[in-house]
């Protein structure tokens, strides 16, 4: 990314740090190319862009609000329905109230409310019965202490779908599917941990993504254009991704948004945003010089 950033201007790198204030205002950058996903606390992705806001620096990618209401899966989701847009049915489980019967028939996933990049969610996270959801509820809460989400597990295919742009000229890249025939025999249609992390690595990697989508017209529009409202609906700026699944009647929910999304350089790391721009013809250094630029363009500045 330095590489890539350097054919614009000088790059100074700030960790996201308990200096970052000090350093902040003893370096004065033009403009903050944000990546940070915090370190504690609920609302650790809207720090670094909250700190950026006080000393009137700009940055790429999304306002705290955003990064705020994405990491809060619930919010998150109560900001889609608020909107019109699908979203699985959920349920929240803080282990301070009495909770019912989970959503719908089952079977659930169960995941943190807090976390991304799937920490949390495993093979043990799809549940077929209530007495499972308990039971991996309460693993949630005394493993990550904050509140479990569950939610209705849609049976159709998945998606996630990178956005670049701002306001009416966002737009959907090609759109990434996630093949779960690759996955290890017995394992849940589910893209979880030992998906991301473990079955499929760079050093053994597994053809777990298809991009671009084998989709009829209808349904890729569908897809993408659900992807770009939830952008829109949560206030996204930049880019993000947003992950999306077909409910039985091929309806496209989206299961969560990712407003800082993940981008490694490397290819076989199979990181999604950077797969998704390669197929529309955008190498690394162009992806991340494009972000740089659409957020120059939203303060009115250019390189």
């Amino acid at each position: 990314m330095e590489r890539a950033l350097q054919r614009a201007g000088s790059v100074t790198r700030l960790e996201a740090d308990e200096c970052f204030p000090a350093r902040l205002l003893e370096t004065r950058p033009d403009i903050v190319f944000n990546i940070a996903e915090g370190l504690h606390g609920p609302h650790r992705e809207a720090h670094v862009p909250a700190i950026c806001e006080f000393f009137g620096v700009p940055h790429t990618a999304s306002g705290p609000l955003t990064l705020g209401l994405a990491l809060d899966k619930r919010r998150a989701k109560e900001t889609c329905l608020a909107h019109g847009i699908p979203t699985a049915r959920w349920q929240l489980i803080d282990g301070r109230s009495a909770n019912g019967r989970p959503p719908g028939r089952g079977p659930w996933v169960v995941k943190p409310l807090h976390e991304g990049s799937s920490k949390g969610i495993s093979a043990r996270s799809f549940c077929t019965d209530t007495a499972q959801v308990r039971e991996c509820a309460e693993r949630v809460l005394a493993d990550y202490r904050q509140p479990a989400l569950v939610e209705e597990f849609l049976p159709g295919r998945e998606f996630t779908v990178g956005v670049l742009g701002n306001d009416r000229a966002a737009r959907a890249l090609p759109i990434v599917e996630i093949e779960f025939d690759a996955l290890p025999a017995g394992a849940p249609r589910l893209y979880g941990y030992e998906a991301k992390w473990l079955w499929d690595r760079p050093d053994a990697t597994i053809e777990i993504f298809r991009c671009p989508a084998d989709l009829e017209p209808a349904l890729e529009r569908a897809v993408a254009d659900t992807a770009l409202a939830a952008y829109r609906a949560l206030g996204c700026l930049d880019w993000a991704r947003i992950d999306i699944r077909l409910d039985a009647d091929d309806v496209p929910n989206v299961i969560e948004v990712n407003p800082l999304p993940g981008i490694l350089p490397d290819p076989d790391a199979h990181s999604c945003l950077p797969l998704a721009a390669r197929a529309a013809g955008l190498d690394y250094d162009e992806l991340i010089l494009s972000v740089l630029d659409l957020a120059l363009d939203r303060y009115g500045m250019s390189r």
